[in-house]
């Protein structure tokens, strides 16, 4: 086309109809942008995220916290103990729906052990380990924890997770 013609089609066109035409712009080199999607923010997860989400379900569920942070000093035992059996019971349900654990060593304590593995991370020495050298074994005194999976609900992005349990007001 003659460079006349398209510049009295481009001008009609862009008074007339607000923006200049496909085969117009192609002929000039312009490429019709696309409007690109705008990303969606990234939840960015601290490592503390997971220990404060576990701590505000097991508050939510038992009120652990509620109980951990109250002077008990004032209560009896008696009090004291059947307010932590309901808690007791309350928690163990929680962590059994969302965290597998099982133990490191599955064994009778107080009986003789086998090690394996010299890793502290997995087994803690007690005792006069100096004298025994390299222990191959001895009396089990706790088989210890390990997770075998977490299953908690996903994190909402704009959830803000220093937040273990908000406050309660009743409106009258």
């Amino acid at each position: 086309m003659s460079r006349i013609v398209l510049a009295f089609r481009s001008f009609f066109a862009i008074l007339f109809g607000g923006k200049l035409p496909a085969d117009i712009a192609n002929e000039f080199g312009f490429i019709e942008k696309k409007p690109q999607p705008v990303p969606k923010p990234v939840l960015q997860l601290k490592p503390s995220d997971g220990a404060v989400q576990i701590l505000g379900i097991l508050q939510r569920d038992s009120r652990l916290v509620d109980f951990l942070m109250e002077d008990i000093s004032s209560y009896s035992d008696d009090q004291v103990g059947a307010a932590v059996r309901n808690l007791h019971d309350q928690c163990r349900q929680t962590l059994d729906r969302y965290v597998r654990l099982s133990p490191v060593i599955d064994g009778v304590e107080g009986t003789f052990t086998k090690i394996d593995t010299n890793d502290p991370a997995v087994v803690k020495l007690l005792g006069n380990v100096a004298a025994s050298g390299k222990a191959p074994g001895g009396l089990l005194r706790h088989k210890g924890w390990r997770v075998d999976s977490v299953n908690l609900p996903p994190l909402v992005p704009s959830q803000n997770t220093s937040i273990i349990a908000p406050a309660e007001i009743e409106v009258e």
